[in-house]
């Protein structure tokens, strides 16, 4: 038998994040995200043309769910920035965005 006492709410929804808030944004807001997107695609188009079609995908991915008011499709989102981060140099601008839009994204 165990010893081990839990005193929470076990029937409620989960609470993940910081003392027990669920966190959606991770910290940014929608339009910091799109933001870091956009600069990302201007970043692209100068240092890696050939993946900025890949940065606007995601710019335009991240557009439709605000105004469709869904979440963000993560799976095509991901693969994207995967791609992405695959074809741009260690140490460059568009990787640091690459990272960065992954964390505002909770990737």
């Amino acid at each position: 038998m165990s010893t081990y006492n839990f005193s929470g709410n076990i029937s409620g929804p989960g609470n993940f994040g910081d003392n027990g808030r669920i966190e959606i944004h991770h910290s940014q807001s929608p339009a910091e995200t799109l933001r870091l997107a956009g600069e990302l695609v201007r970043l692209l188009r100068v240092e890696h043309p050939e993946l900025a079609e890949s940065a606007g995908l995601v710019q335009g991915e991240l557009v439709r769910a605000d105004e469709e008011r869904r979440p963000v499709d993560r799976g095509r989102v991901r693969t994207w920035l995967e791609l992405i981060t695959t074809g741009t140099a260690a140490g460059s601008g568009s990787l640091a965005l690459v990272q960065e839009l992954g964390r505002a994204l909770g990737m």
